[in-house]
Order: structure tokens, then sequence, then C-alpha cells
């Protein structure tokens, strides 16, 4: 019996190469991964505050490592962008709430290079054994950018900043939000490895045992430290307990037009606080040993406006307890600051605080001429701010208490030098009044409830307009007060002074991870230029 060949068979025996793919078919080649990245940077964005779906980041990192796993670094660059872009544009909404599309857009746009430049990085590892490992800590290294540069950075979107609710929070007091973050991601790509090496399994029935115990570590390791962790998180008020009152006055109208009622916000603080004082003086309320007011609840200078003063003072001595009052002061020398003053109802002013992280572009413009040549909205800003140079402690009622103002809550550093300089709890002063009600106030509680863990200390989250918070060391959330809502809260909170590895270590883990991403991009690079070498010799 004789065998017919079909023309298919001779084209293959004969080594000819398949037929080009059509105009459809590569149109569809290449939107399918582009539409996945974008799509998973979303599932990303769900997985944030004021959602509680942090689990959401694990499948979006293991389809974003399906999508970069074996293609070159080009195409890593384009996918990581539009992964960016579907994470941030979202995420970063509420920059744009009240001046509009411009800065969110372009914002979004800067911030999402960082992340274009971390997945070609990825797609170049993606072929190196232990393919997870090599990933997460190039996303760590990417976020440790961002968080420096430029303008000394934007940490707003670190992925430990998702993890408020998640099993992975005890991570936080190890070594911290770098720590924590790679744990999320490692374990994302680890779940891609995961199914990579069944389907493999499946295909070619041979189990490789490196590669897939290599891919179980992926996951197994992260959730098992996370659990390991545990005890580092504690409650314990190792330095007794003191109470404490945060202030929500409110403000009469939300957006930026907030500022040109100054006096009216300083009088609603001064108002909400002797309110607190009645509540106690009728016994329905406990008295608070101090009282935090938020950022910006007095923006007239009460060094330099006797009514000013004399409003604080009234409120001070009314509740009969220090005050820490958020103004806006301006220095002998003509510069300004956004300032603590910690008020006592006796010897009124006694201590000052000085904002030190303060925001581009809200706080002060940077290239203010190339930028206003693009935008009038720079004119808002009528004179930039001064940095303040040194930690933010004050002792109120012999506790001490950290200042980390609003902006600064993003930033490790910022946070962490309270603690190393004796803060037994952190105070968090914010204003969120020009958000009006956006996601941010929540993305930013949930950053607080991260340094809570981190340095196992209660955070107190007073804010102008909401969402004002007790936070205790373990990141539950004891009290909150509601949006737009004069209101205060008062609570009996345990005060620490023992610190957390995270605390110790400082930015020594992110220094590890950042080196464990260097090495196996090098190694890559390496396995890349050798075999350019290779193929050019034969």
């Amino acid at each position: 019996m004789t065998a017919t060949t079909t023309p298919a068979a001779e084209s293959e025996q004969l080594g000819a190469q398949p037929a080009p793919l059509s105009r459809k078919a590569r149109f569809l080649r290449a939107l399918v991964p582009a539409a996945a990245s974008a799509l998973s940077g979303v599932l990303l964005y769900v997985s944030f505050p004021p959602r509680t779906l942090w689990w959401l980041a694990l499948p979006a990192f293991a389809v974003f490592a399906r999508v970069l796993h074996g293609r070159g670094w080009k195409a890593g660059l384009g996918l990581g962008y539009l992964f960016g872009l579907g994470f941030l544009l979202p995420l970063l909404v509420w920059t744009g709430v009240e001046v509009g599309p411009g800065p969110w857009l372009a914002l979004a746009a800067i911030e999402a290079m960082f992340v274009a430049l971390v997945a070609a990085g990825i797609a170049a590892v993606s072929k190196l054994p232990g393919y997870p490992l090599w990933a997460a800590a190039l996303w760590i290294a990417g976020e440790a950018a961002r968080a420096r540069v430029p303008f000394s950075g934007f940490p707003w979107g670190k992925i430990a900043f998702g993890q408020a609710d998640g099993v992975f929070l005890p991570l936080a007091a190890l070594g911290g939000t770098p720590v924590l973050g790679f744990a999320v991601v490692l374990c994302g790509f680890g779940l891609y490895e995961i199914v990579r090496q069944a389907l493999d399994l499946r295909g070619t029935r041979v189990l490789r045992r490196g590669a897939a115990a290599a891919a179980l570590l992926g996951v197994v390791v992260p959730v098992a430290g996370a659990f390991a962790a545990r005890p580092l998180v504690s409650d314990d008020a190792e330095d007794g307990t003191a109470t404490v009152a945060a202030v929500q006055g409110n403000v009469p109208q939300a957006g930026l037009e907030f500022n040109a009622q100054r006096r009216a916000v300083l009088d609603h603080h001064v108002r909400e606080t002797q309110r607190l004082a009645d509540r106690v003086k009728a016994g329905k309320t406990e008295q608070p040993d101090f009282v935090l007011w938020p950022e910006n609840s007095s923006d007239i200078d009460p060094f330099t406006n006797p009514d000013a003063r004399a409003a604080i003072e009234r409120a001070a001595k009314a509740i009969d307890a220090p005050v820490s009052v958020g103004g806006v002061v301006e220095s002998k020398d003509g510069k300004l600051y956004n300032e603590q003053i910690l008020w006592d109802p006796q010897k009124g002013p006694t201590d000052t605080y000085d904002k030190r992280q303060i925001q581009p572009f809200g706080e002060y413009i940077p290239l203010r001429g190339i930028v206003g040549f693009f935008s009038s909205d720079v004119g808002m800003v009528r004179q930039d701010f001064s940095r303040g140079t040194k930690p933010g402690v004050f002792t109120m009622a012999g506790t001490k208490v950290g200042l980390a103002t609003c902006y600064e809550a993003a930033f490790d550093w910022a946070v962490r030098d309270t603690v190393t300089h004796g803060a037994q709890l952190i105070s968090v002063p914010s204003n969120n009044a020009t958000f009006d009600r956006s996601e941010m106030t929540y993305q930013q509680l949930a950053m607080s409830r991260i340094r809570a863990v981190e340095h196992s200390r209660t955070v107190t989250v007073p804010v102008t307009s909401g969402v004002s918070a007790i936070i205790m060391p373990d990141g539950r959330v004891s009290q909150k007060t509601k949006w737009f809502t004069a209101d205060s809260l008062v609570e009996e909170v345990p005060l620490r002074s023992s610190q957390t590895p995270a605390t110790r270590l400082g930015t020594l883990p992110e220094g590890i991870i950042v080196l464990i991403a260097a090495g196996g991009l090098g190694w890559a690079v390496a396995g890349a230029v050798r075999d350019r070498r290779a193929r050019q010799a034969r």
C-alpha cells in the first residue's frame, strides 16, 4: 500500500516556513497581550482601598507575569506602560478633582514610565530559573526609584499600601513596605509559575522538579512568612496608656476655595474642641490627656495674628490639655512653613514641627517658569513652602507623639525617624478638603494602617473634613468619623516604645531587594550578550 503525502507535510519535510499570518491575525496577536496587560493593571487598582479586595493583587500580577514571560525587553516596555496606566490612571484620579484632568493625566503618564522600565527588566529575566524572585525584586526596585525621583519622589501606589486588610500585613513589621510589597508580588508571579509548570507537565508528562519546587516556594514562602511574622504585631501597652482626642472641625466648603475661608476653618476647630470640653464637663466623654488638630486647621498665622492666637488659646484652656495645631506660619526671614504647633493651655506655644516632605505642585512649584508656560494654575501657589529639617516629636502630657504631616505618611523615612527619635504614638495630621469625596482619603488612611503595624504604634489621623481615625498598633481602625462632619474621637490607646525589626533595619531590606534585582538583571543581560556572540560566531 502506497503512502500518500499531503502538500503541507511535503512543505514541512522540505523545511519550508509556515505561511505568514494575515494582517487580522497579527493585530489580534498584538491586541490580546496589550489588553491583558492594561486590564491586569485595572485589577491591581481594584485591590486598593476603599475596597477590601487585597487578594486581587495576586491574580493581577499572575496575569502580568503571563503577558511578559518570554518576551523581549522592548515588548516588555510597551506592555508595562499599559499595565502602569491601567493601574495608576484610576488610582490617581483624585489629583484632578479640583484642577482638571491635566495634572492627573500627566502624573499617571510619568509614573507609568517607571512601571514600563520595570516590566522591561522583568521580560529580560523571565527566562531565568526562579523567574518570580527576580521579577518581584525588580518591582520593588522600581518602587524604590519612584519614592525618590523626580522632585523627591511619589510613593503613592506602593503595593504595600493596598494590603492593610490582607494576610501579608504582619510582614510590614518585619521589613516595612518593601518586604510586604515584595511578598505580594512574589506570590502573584509564583502563582503564574505554578500554573505554567502544571501545563508543561500535562503536555510533556515530564516533571521538572527544580522548576516546580521554585514555583511552589514562590507562593508558600510569602504566606508562611506572613504567618510567622504575626507575633511581631502587638497591642500591648508597654508604656501604659494615654487618652487621645482627634478633632475634625470640618470646612465650610470643599475644594480649593476652602483656603479663602481660613478663619472659618479655624473657628470650626475651636468650636468642635469647645463642644468636646462641654461633653467632658458633663461626664459624657473622658478627659483627654492631649488633643490633636489636623493640618491647616489654622491657616491664619497665630504668631502674627492676635485674633487667631486668642481663639486657639480659648480652645486649649477650655479642654485643659495641650493641643497640636496645624498652622501656616511665616518665619522672620519671610519663609513659609506648614507647621504643627504644640499649644499648652497655660504656656501657649512651646514647640513646633515644620513639614519636611512638602508636596510638589501643591505646596511648592518645581521649575516654576517652565510649568507656568503650560499652565496658569501655578498661580494658585503664590509662595513656595520651605522644608523643615528636624523630625517632629512633641512631648504632650508626658507622651512622646511623633508627627508625619499628611503627604509624609507615604514616605518610609518620614514616619520611621519619629519612632527612632522616641515616639510612643504617631499622629498623621492631614487636610483632604481639596480632594472632596474622592478615594484619596481612604488610600491615605490605609497608609497609616500600614505604618501602625510597621512600627507597632497607635496612629491617629486627625483630618479637617474626614475621614479622621484612631488606629491600633495591629492596624485595626478602632474609631473613625464621617466625611464633612464636625466630630471628635476620644480613646484610651496603648503606648509603646519597643522597635520592630522594620524600624531597626530601616532601608536595609529595601537595599537587599534592590541588589537581588540588580543581580537578576545582570545575569539576564550577561546571558543575552553571550547568546548574541554565539550567534555571531556561527
